[in-house]
């Protein structure tokens, strides 16, 4: 029997935005992956570097486990491992040379190593794991030959080879519960509690977008969609609530209820199960102006955060969102009908915004009173058709520090500085504070912009 020790590199403190935010969510992907191992007879085990990333730590885990593997992998439900964020990226290179270190093997597998998967090999990686994670990693584990492993980049003593494209799972319901007993979940119930006073914890119940907002990078599923059944997700829900009594559940789907069906189905489940949890979640605007609202609702939806990124139709039609602006209304009186916070994802920055698209997204927030707001500016990432858009304004810098970096990487509009106070004046408005005196800064960098 080999054993394999999975770890990733999504480590709280080296990223201040979420110190102060204190949401730490466990490695849901990654403990999915321990899972599948698990039932093929492979020994998994967790260094979960959420709380801790410590050098010492990490080798005295391998220490303990004397792992034939490591593998860092990273969370594909996890927004900020999609961000592709330096700070990441240098623990994962940490945990690689280690690993080299004390003669183990060790692989990857991420948005950020698929993106950049020579410099994961040059910094001692053995492979990257391209696509959907678990079936490579499980025949890696077996031991097969690197060259019969679909999904897998690596390099031989003549250069580095890929391997055939893996094949999405076709069905998730075939794959087992994650491996929640990995973890120290009081860890997580404490952080949570002694700053909010109440616990959450991420589920998933689908993989995949099939919309094509045109920034918006998929390295690992692309297009595809794909869905678990409604009655697995509710049984798992109902496990969670028996097992850890979390006060809240975060749906990690890029789009939840992407279904109306699965969504009436998944309202029955959790109705004749008994499962219902408080949940937020995240969908789209045009899907929630639906009624299928009100079954969301019956089964515990609190909170729904939409990508409106723009109240520009200009800029979000150059965004290829296939949303109108009117949707975004329409979501926002539909949520709030039915007693649930909508939240907006907001974008600045984009190619060809100007000051008075800007202006139609600060009219559009300040008209539809949302409950909360996410921030960004445009963030070109490789293989999108924005990157390509920008890539001739773009300077050195490829990637986020962290994730409240928000600089502009592409020569646009307005300075890294402007959109930072436009963020900051925009959450006023949500938030409260002094409005006079952030739209007054906003004001001063407009006006030496066009000086």
């Amino acid at each position: 029997m080999r054993c394999v020790l999975l770890t990733h590199s999504n480590h709280l403190y080296s990223d201040p935005k979420q110190v102060e935010k204190m949401q730490p969510y466990p490695p849901l992907g990654t403990i999915v992956a321990a899972a599948v191992l698990r039932a093929d007879g492979i020994a998994a085990h967790l260094f979960d570097a959420t709380f801790e990333s410590s050098e010492s730590a990490f080798r005295a885990a391998i220490a303990r486990v004397k792992p034939d593997l490591v593998a860092v992998c990273e969370d594909d439900f996890n927004f900020l491992s999609k961000m592709c964020l330096t700070r990441n990226r240098e623990l994962a290179f940490r945990w690689a040379r280690i690993s080299r270190d004390e003669g183990i093997a060790c692989v990857a597998h991420g948005s950020d190593a698929t993106d950049r998967a020579c410099a994961y090999l040059d910094a001692g990686f053995d492979g990257v794991l391209i696509g959907e994670l678990e079936q490579s990693l499980l025949e890696i584990a077996q031991g097969r030959c690197r060259s019969e492993i679909n999904g897998l980049l690596w390099r031989d003593e003549n250069g580095t080879l890929r391997n055939r494209p893996r094949a999405p799972l076709p069905d998730l319901d075939l794959l087992p519960a994650p491996a929640w007993d990995l973890l120290d979940m009081e860890a997580y119930r404490a952080a949570w509690k002694e700053r909010h006073g109440y616990f959450s914890l991420n589920l998933v119940s689908s993989r995949g977008c099939p919309y094509r907002c045109n920034w918006c990078a998929k390295p690992i599923y692309g297009n595809r969609y794909r869905a678990r059944s409604a009655k697995s997700v509710a049984a798992e829900m109902l496990h969670l609530k028996r097992k850890y009594s979390p006060d809240q559940v975060w749906f990690a789907d890029d789009i939840f209820a992407l279904s109306a069906r699965w969504t009436r189905d998944f309202a029955c489940e959790v109705e004749r199960l008994g499962a219902a949890i408080p949940f937020k979640m995240q969908s789209r605007c045009d899907l929630m102006a639906r009624e299928t609202v009100a079954a969301l609702r019956r089964t515990g939806c609190e909170e729904v955060w939409m990508g409106a990124e723009s109240g520009s139709q200009r800029v979000l039609d150059r965004m290829e969102k296939d949303l109108a602006v009117e949707q975004i209304y329409a979501a926002r009186d539909n949520l709030r009908r039915h007693g649930i916070r909508a939240c907006f994802f907001l974008q600045l920055g984009y190619a060809g915004e100007t000051w008075d698209d800007i202006e139609a997204t600060i009219r559009m927030v300040r008209e539809t009173s949302p409950d909360d707001v996410g921030i960004s500016v445009s963030y070109p990432l490789p293989e999108t058709k924005f990157h390509q858009i920008v890539s001739s304004r773009m300077g050195a810098k490829a990637n986020w520090d962290h994730s409240a970096d928000l600089s502009m990487m592409f020569h646009g509009a307005f300075s890294t500085e402007f959109y930072r106070a436009v963020a900051d004046a925009l959450h006023v408005e949500v938030r409260g504070g002094d409005r006079f005196a952030a739209w007054s800064h906003v004001e001063q960098l407009r006006l030496e912009a066009v000086a």
